[in-house]
């Protein structure tokens, strides 16, 4: 009888294992949540909408994107951050949530550095220095002098990490003092830029280049390195304004809540560097600069930190304070 009871308890240990197993194996098997930080039409909502539809192709599943606005992305990240580990809620981070936020705010409601999985990399975008088209000044030279000839009258806005620190790098450096303006959401900065509500608006290529080419704003630079192939009539900062290391660029990338196992991270992984890898998603956001790098969880671990770091030293040096 004992030999009988040992039999079917191994026969119903395998049984478990094996259903354990498949139920492993079944993921994805409902929706997956993809939360964008930032308001819809801004550039992290518009690629995570690209990527999200190319995602779940890749795993059989929707990808639904729930936008989560607010206090420079720190809202919807707190939001991945506490949910289940279970890789049915994924962030799509960027700079701002996942290598700046922790220098500009005293307090997070989560910690930046152990609470999200990377994923994977999405890309990256050069951001532009645009004015509304009745400020005088037609150069960034021009801008940087006004402003000096009227100390914190400029009104610059502001909706993301990325805007507001290129912002006051490029005052600390021009040595020029603008007047910061919050906004929630890059497109109501962009619609108030192009009122006169404000005069000056650093924003990510999908926001500023569109806008740019109807003539409804005035592109002065770009905050790359080297010209943009999507506005090569427009000079990069360190050219407009003669001086050098000035560079700063936004990117985006995929985070799942920390704990995550790490065979789902690994198919959601490969979600995201098939959609990084279809030619349909670079041609729709070629224009606006975005460069992809495929790659694996832990090259974006490693790209992380070196941004944490860098974005620490130009938060530093702009001598930007802690909200």
């Amino acid at each position: 009888m004992l030999s009988s009871l040992n039999r079917r308890s191994t026969l119903l240990a395998a049984a478990l294992l094996a259903c354990g197993s498949a139920w492993g194996q079944a993921w994805p098997n409902k929706p997956i949540r993809a939360v964008v930080p930032f308001a819809a039409g801004s550039a992290t909502d518009q690629i995570g909408r690209a990527f999200a539809e190319k995602m779940q192709a890749a795993l059989g599943q929707p990808v639904v994107v729930d936008n989560k606005p607010g206090a420079s992305g720190m809202l919807g990240a707190a939001e991945v951050a506490k949910a289940a580990p279970d890789g049915y809620t994924i962030l799509i981070g960027t700079n701002s949530t996942n290598a700046a936020l922790k220098f500009l705010m005293k307090q997070l409601p989560y910690d930046q550095d152990k609470a999200f999985a990377p994923v994977g990399y999405i890309g990256s975008v050069p951001l532009m220095v645009a004015v509304n088209n009745d400020v005088p000044a037609k150069t960034l030279k021009e801008l940087v002098d006004l402003s000096k000839a009227k100390p914190g009258q400029t009104s610059v806005a502001y909706a993301s990490t990325s805007q507001h620190v290129s912002s006051e790098m490029l005052a600390s450096m021009a040595g020029v003092k603008f007047n910061m303006v919050p906004y929630k959401a890059g497109p109501a900065a962009m619609t108030d830029l192009i009122g006169g509500q404000v005069m000056v608006f650093t924003a990510d290529f999908a926001v500023t280049v569109p806008q740019h080419k109807a003539g409804k704003i005035r592109g002065l630079a770009v905050t790359s390195s080297k010209r943009a192939a999507a506005v090569p009539e427009l000079p990069t900062v360190n050219e407009a304004l003669g001086i050098k290391d000035y560079e700063l660029i936004a990117y985006f990338a995929v985070f799942a809540p920390a704990g995550t196992p790490a065979d789902v991270i690994a198919k959601l992984n490969q979600a995201v560097n098939a959609a990084a890898s279809n030619k349909e998603v670079q041609d729709k956001f070629a224009n606006l600069g975005f460069a992809v790098e495929p790659g694996t969880p832990d090259d974006l671990a490693r790209r992380n930190r070196a941004e944490t770091v860098k974005w620490e030293k130009a938060i530093r040096e702009a001598k930007i304070e802690a909200q």
